[in-house]
Parts: C-alpha cells; sequence; structure tokens
C-alpha cells in the first residue's frame, strides 16, 4: 500500500515536470521565432509572418492579428484568408474578438460546448466554419490595449490553457515587434518629409542657357553614383548643385554631410574626414566618427577639395577605390559606402602639373565636371536672384516685399558682382531687414559699390560696419561731386538718384547740402 502511495504522489510530480518541460521548449521556440521579426521592416509581410509562426507553434489552422481602429470603432484583421483584400473589418464591440479587446481577457471557445458564443455571420462571409477559437489582448508596452491575436480550429481536439499561455506570450513578443516597426515607419516618414523639405529649400534659379544646361546634367548624374568635381569661383553656388544632386538621388534620406577642406588644418584634416580614437593624440578624450561615417548611405560634399595635404590625398583615395577606412588611432576596418562630391574654385589640372594635387586622385574625383558661370555672365538671372532672395528674406522678416525701383534694377544689373550668387544673396538679405519704405532705390544699393584699385578707406579695422559702410558713402559722394565741379544735378543723374533724394542721403550722412 505504501508503494502504492508513492507511486500515486509521484504521477502529479511528473505531469507537473512534463508540463514545464513543454513550457520551457515552447518558450525557446517563441524566442527563435521572434528574433526574426526584429528584421522586418514593414507592417504587411510582419503580421503574415506572425500569424504562419502562431498557426505552426500551436498547430491550428488559421490565425489573424486584429489591430484596433479607434476612430472608426472596428477592427481590422490581417491576414484574412478568404477575403477580398486579405483584410477582415468586424465592429470592435462584436464577437469574441471585441470582448476580449473591451476586457482585456483571454478567451477559448469550443462551439461543441458554446454552440453560441461564435458569431457564425463572419463564418458565413469567409465560408468557413469555426469549431475552436483562442483569443488574448495585445497591448502597448505602457499597457494601452490595441488589438488581439486570434487562433481558429485546433488541428486536434481544442485549445488548451497551456496553448493560451503560449499565444499570451507570443502576442507579447508581437506587440514589441509592431510597435517597433510603427516606430520606425513613423521615423522614416519623418526622415522623408525632412528630407522633402530641405531638397524644396534647395533651388537652382536661373534661366540663361548655362544653368539650364547644368540642371539637366544634375538630373542626369544624380541616380548614379558617378563622382562630380564641381567647378566655379567662390560664391556661385558650387554647394547648392552638390545639395541638388544629393536630393535628387536615392539617397535623399540619408545625410548630406559638406567639409570645406580649407577650414581645417593639415594636423586635423585626416580626423575630421574618417574620425578618431579615444587617446589617437592630445585632445582626443573620447571617440569621434569622422565624416565618412556620418554620411553613410548619403552623400559627403568636400568643398574646396585642391586645399586638402598631399597625404591627406593619399588616404582620400584610398578610401575612395577600397571603400574601407581606418580611424585615426584604430585598427578595425570600417565600410563606406557615402557618395563623394567633391567642388573646388582652384584650377586642378594646373595643380597636378606643379605636384601640388595627386593625379590619381584628380582622375578619379573628375569623372563628371560641372563647371558653374560667374553670376556677372548670367545676364538676366542676377534680377530673377534678386527678386527670389529679396521675397524669402522678406517673408523671413514678416514684412511687406519691397519694390525694386527701375534704377535700383539697373545698378543691380550692372555691378560685376565679385562676390557672385553669395553677394547678391547678403545683400537681399540686409535691404530686407535695414531698409524701410515700400521702395528701394538705387541709393540703398550705394554700399555695393566698390572703388577700383587700392582705397585708403579700408585702413581703419576697428570700426562697425555701420561707421564704415557710411564713410564710403560720405567718400564716395564727395568725390562723385568733385568730379563733376560740384553740378549736383549731373552728380544725382550718375549716382541713379533724383536730386532731391542725394540732397536727403547727405544730410542723413552728416554732409553739407542744400536745404
Amino acid at each position: 500500500m505504501s508503494q502504492l502511495r508513492r507511486g500515486d504522489a509521484s504521477e502529479p510530480a511528473c505531469d507537473a515536470e512534463n508540463t514545464q518541460l513543454r513550457r520551457i521548449r515552447r518558450l525557446e521556440t517563441i524566442l527563435e521565432i521572434t528574433s526574426q521579426w526584429n528584421q522586418t521592416r514593414e507592417i504587411e509581410p510582419l503580421l503574415v509572418q506572425m500569424a504562419e509562426a502562431a498557426t505552426r507553434l500551436l498547430k491550428a489552422d488559421r490565425a489573424s492579428i486584429f489591430l484596433w481602429d479607434r476612430a472608426h470603432h472596428c477592427l481590422i484583421g490581417r491576414p484574412a484568408l478568404g477575403v477580398k483584400g486579405g483584410e477582415l473589418r468586424v465592429a470592435d464591440d462584436r464577437g469574441i474578438v471585441g470582448r476580449v479587446l473591451q476586457t482585456g481577457q483571454p478567451a477559448r471557445v469550443d462551439s461543441t460546448t458554446k454552440p453560441d458564443a461564435i458569431d457564425h455571420n463572419v463564418d458565413t462571409q469567409l465560408r468557413y466554419r469555426t469549431r475552436t477559437l483562442l483569443c488574448v489582448p495585445m497591448q502597448t508596452r505602457s499597457g494601452e490595449r490595441f488589438g488581439a491575436f486570434e487562433l481558429i480550429n485546433k488541428l486536434s481536439g481544442t485549445f488548451t490553457q497551456e496553448d493560451q499561455e503560449a499565444l499570451i506570450e507570443l502576442a507579447a513578443h508581437a506587440a514589441v515587434a509592431l510597435e517597433n516597426v510603427q516606430d520606425r515607419q513613423k521615423l522614416m516618414a519623418t526622415n522623408r518629409q525632412i528630407a522633402d523639405q530641405a531638397a524644396e529649400g534647395v533651388q537652382l534659379i536661373g534661366e540663361c542657357p548655362a544653368i539650364q544646361s547644368l540642371r539637366s546634367v544634375i538630373r542626369r548624374v544624380a541616380e548614379t553614383d558617378l563622382a562630380v568635381l564641381i567647378g566655379g569661383e567662390n560664391g556661385t553656388g558650387k554647394e547648392v548643385v552638390a545639395q541638388s544632386i544629393h536630393y535628387l538621388s536615392r539617397r535623399r534620406g540619408q545625410p548630406f554631410i559638406a567639409l570645406n577642406c580649407a577650414s581645417i588644418s593639415e594636423t586635423l584634416a585626416e580626423s575630421e574626414l574618417f574620425g578618431h580614437e579615444r587617446g589617437a593624440f592630445t585632445d582626443a578624450h573620447e571617440s569621434r566618427p569622422g565624416k565618412f561615417e556620418l554620411a553613410a548611405g548619403g552623400t559627403l560634399f568636400l568643398d574646396e577639395i585642391g586645399d586638402l595635404s598631399l597625404n591627406c590625398q593619399a588616404k582620400l583615395l584610398r578610401v575612395l577605390e577600397e571603400k574601407l577606412m581606418v580611424r585615426v588611432g584604430g585598427s578595425v576596418p570600417i565600410p563606406s559606402d557615402a557618395r563623394v562630391l567633391a567642388a573646388t574654385n582652384q584650377k586642378l589640372a594646373e595643380m597636378v602639373q606643379q605636384k601640388r594635387f595627386r593625379e590619381d586622385l584628380y582622375f578619379r574625383l573628375n569623372v563628371v565636371t560641372l563647371d558653374l558661370p560667374p553670376l556677372r555672365q548670367r545676364g538676366g538671372d542676377i534680377l530673377l536672384l534678386a527678386d527670389h532672395f529679396l521675397d524669402d528674406f522678406c517673408r523671413r522678416a514678416r514684412r511687406k516685399l519691397p519694390e525694386l525701383s527701375a534704377a535700383a534694377r539697373k545698378r543691380l544689373a550692372e555691378h560685376p558682382w565679385p562676390g557672385n550668387v553669395r553677394e547678391l544673396r547678403n545683400l537681399m538679405e540686409r535691404l530686407a531687414y535695414l531698409t524701410l519704405g515700400d521702395r528701394i532705390e538705387a541709393e540703398d544699393l550705394a554700399f555695393i559699390l566698390s572703388p577700383r584699385g587700392p582705397s585708403a578707406l579700408i585702413d581703419d579695422l576697428g570700426q562697425t560696419l555701420s561707421d564704415a559702410t557710411d564713410r564710403f558713402q560720405i567718400e564716395y559722394l564727395r568725390r562723385m561731386i568733385e568730379q563733376l565741379g560740384g553740378n549736383m544735378s549731373r552728380a544725382a543723374e550718375r549716382l541713379g538718384l533724383h536730386r532731391s533724394n542725394l540732397y536727403r542721403k547727405m544730410r542723413q550722412l552728416g554732409m553739407d547740402a542744400p536745404d
């Protein structure tokens, strides 16, 4: 009898041990399954993977994940076999799924014991017969319910308490994976929106033949990974061209990183480009990625490439050819997939002949050459750009757009613009913020004129820009009047002003002028 009692006691212990072993194996399987979900970046494929995994794990015929559309008070089930579009919509307060969502409690149903518990209207719609059903709620990390995970028709027998526990565990992992994908998609959508906004702000303004031809070439090279060398004087808009190429390419959602090679010292150039490890040099207190790493998947724009040292040119060439780099002070090769665009205002071909620029790097960078014309050669584009910049800055200054007088427009068109588009842009910014009234006269542009040859006007760099501007205008007006023998009418005509406006300007500057 004592032996029988010991045997009877051991049977429940064995059952419990077997149950625990099955639970452990299921958890291991769940972890193996869910590790693959984190690699999926789209909602639809992820839902299909989840449904298929649940049917295999718990030996069911079908599975669906229902997501809650609160705005329309319905549940959207995917995948839904036999339904057009693979999507089933049900009211969020109907059936087993609705009850699970509202109460937050799992449900197991067997049609043989509870024939009225199953909504057979859905069965009729699907031309399917539901015999057994298991449904558990899904909730976010913060505990907010957002859907339900449903299994239909156990292949053998009915769903058990173990099946319910396994589906609850699977649903918890599914909720995390769905949240991650949704967060990633929101982030990607935000990045696309930011990229679109940035692209809208990058405009190559101009209608002259040279600019129209340039836009055509940019569109053709943007979708390639060809190396592009952008040439042109300072201020012609080389970075705008590089940004245009970036935002027209498939890389537009990735970073655009610009580095002016002329602004960094030779000793720091390598660190700026390739990064450094902690302790690589005296001030390297922590590891830092370089511009190549920051531009991963995107575009790296190297402006003033001709100012790089020969030593740094050699290392840059190696990275461009091998697509691998090593941080300063490091030993681990880091893959590089950034597209490199380069620009210069120097004649690199002459620098190659003078042994100041590596010939192999020159040919590596110079697959496609884009030359920007100086503003003085762009004719009507001067006024087109002036109107564009003035309108933009007036919007920012929240003021009404002033009108450029005919004399002012004539003065703009005739100016040689040594600073090119940058100079014109800066002038329009000053006019937008500093001028008053609804009209800009030629006299408001007087300070853009630069005297020919050396001048004693720039002998005191301790004065403010406002004082220097006033001093120049006083000296310029004085010389103009002297040159014309004191004829104020002719002086005003040469300055593009009405005589009364010339008198007013002289009084503003503290000069003696007739009443």
